[in-house]
């Protein structure tokens, strides 16, 4: 290398130090500006961590952690053939959906429940350590079931509280994949617990035959999460935790939410009824398969088409008709028999629909009247005499199970009783019976009428402990009652 090769370059160098040394010297004071707080208030990660605190602490109140009581098969060293009934305790979430004291959870989180307790967290005054551990304490209150529906697996408590922070529930419709949230609950009975994650698919269905989606995410969820909230970064309620599909049992990002939309179709009718409501148009879909639309000189091999119109039906009156091909319900497009029962699954009695159709070479469009479907147990409200069917001393209205009432119902595992058609209005005592129990003994002694039932109340001695044999969802429970 030359002399002049040399100087070139250790020019070169002096000016790419200079340069370097210009761009730190211009960066240093945002750096400096960026670190110089404890609090952090301009360091984009303190920031994110202050936003995640100021949302858990806005959203904790809303959630409790449930305490449920009931029996169940227990261990027995006296063999396999043997089998031991005894009380059993498991813990789950819920969440504060009402200020009044109403509080969302899964059904299958009070399943068989005798008791159902509630624990509300106590408000945060000091969020350091030790302050957590005074301030998880909360209160403990007793809650009673207000309603269930299985099919969608949610449930409605109501405990006697007022003033209390109720979440808000977040517009399903601008969901989107990878949006954050936020999952809280109890996972294994491990309370005030919160998890992050994303959004990994606003709907997902997991069973084809079932017209249900959930959101799916990989916020870590685990046994105990169920009926707790999952929320966005509004502090919104998107979904109620569910379940997870997990091989070991534990979370792998697989957990699956309610979404907010069933909630909030849901909680008004569980809160009125004691259960769901759904509505119905009249029709009855096939999927279309490459024979079938082959047979049928169909112009697609797969979508769904229109097998049946109920006479009578507002799918009739609006004028659709067999053979038709569904190919849309209110702007949205429907490829397939899941897609379809997803958009009609939670339709109200009286909403209208629009339903886009093609008719052999003819795209057409129908408005059409939802109704809505009665629920099997509605039809009993019919056959209930208020005044003759009054149980004071339990707080409920009761019908006596005949073979037209039995007709009625799902199967019964003991064929008499008194079935609890409704809760009175003002009740002199607040049991944990709800709407459909059935009550089959009282203190070991087996009832069949309203008349048998009301003695056996009355010629309790003061003081007496009151415990009824109850069916509940085809399981045989019991209930224990304090009497005034």
């Amino acid at each position: 290398m030359t002399n002049e090769e040399w100087e070139m370059k250790n020019r070169k160098c002096v000016f790419a130090l200079v340069c370097l040394a210009t761009v730190c010297l211009s960066l240093a004071p945002k750096v400096s500006a960026q670190t110089a707080s404890p609090n952090g208030n301009a360091d984009p990660l303190h920031q994110l961590n202050n936003s995640v605190r100021a949302l858990v602490r806005r959203v904790t109140p809303s959630v409790v952690h449930l305490i449920v009581t009931g029996y169940g098969p227990v261990d027995s060293n006296r063999g396999s053939a043997s089998l031991v009934l005894g009380k059993q305790q498991s813990v789950g979430s819920g969440v504060i959906i009402d200020p009044d004291g109403y509080i969302v959870t899964n059904a299958h989180v009070v399943r068989g429940a005798r008791r159902v307790q509630v624990n509300v967290p106590a408000a945060a005054t000091d969020d350091s350590p030790s302050g957590s551990l005074a301030n998880g304490r909360g209160r403990t209150l007793e809650a009673r079931i207000v309603g269930v529906d299985t099919d969608i697996d949610l449930a409605l408590l109501k405990i006697e509280a007022k003033n209390l922070p109720a979440i808000r529930l977040a517009d399903y419709n601008k969901l989107r994949q990878g949006e954050v949230v936020f999952a809280f609950g109890s996972p294994e009975g491990l309370q005030n617990s919160v998890t992050m994650g994303v959004v990994s698919s606003v709907a997902r269905q997991t069973d084809p035959d079932s017209p249900l989606v959930f959101i799916q995410t990989d916020a870590p969820i685990n046994r105990g999460n169920s009926g707790g909230p999952l929320v966005n970064v509004d502090g919104e309620l998107v979904g109620l935790n569910t379940f997870i599909l997990s091989e070991g049992g534990g979370s792998e990002g697989l957990g699956f939410a309610i979404p907010s939309a069933t909630v909030a179709f849901a909680y008004p009718q569980l809160r009125r009824y004691g259960h769901v409501h759904r509505g119905e148009i009249g029709l009855a879909v096939q999927a279309i398969t490459p024979s079938l639309a082959a047979g049928l000189k169909l112009p697609a091999d797969w979508g769904v088409i229109v097998s049946d119109v109920t006479p009578g039906s507002p799918a009739e009156a609006a004028g659709l008709k067999v053979q038709d091909i569904i190919a849309s319900i209110d702007g949205r497009s429907v490829d397939n028999l899941p897609s379809l029962a997803t958009l009609l699954f939670m339709r109200r009695g009286g909403e209208k629909m629009k339903l886009g159709v093609q008719r052999g070479s003819e795209k057409l469009s129908f408005d059409v009247s939802v109704f809505e479907r009665p629920h099997e147990f509605d039809r009993l409200a019919d056959l209930v005499d208020p005044d003759k069917g009054l149980i004071a001393k339990l707080g409920i209205i009761g019908l006596e199970i005949d073979p037209k009432v039995a007709a009625m119902l799902p199967p019964l595992r003991v064929s008499s009783g008194v079935i609890v058609a409704a809760k009175a209005a003002d009740p002199s005592v607040d049991t944990l019976l709800t709407a459909g129990d059935v009550i089959h003994a009282i203190n070991g002694v087996q009832v069949e009428t309203i008349a048998a039932l009301r003695a056996a109340l009355d010629h309790l001695a003061p003081n007496t402990s009151l415990v009824l044999q109850i069916e509940r969802d085809g399981r045989l429970m019991f209930v224990s009652v304090d009497l005034d």
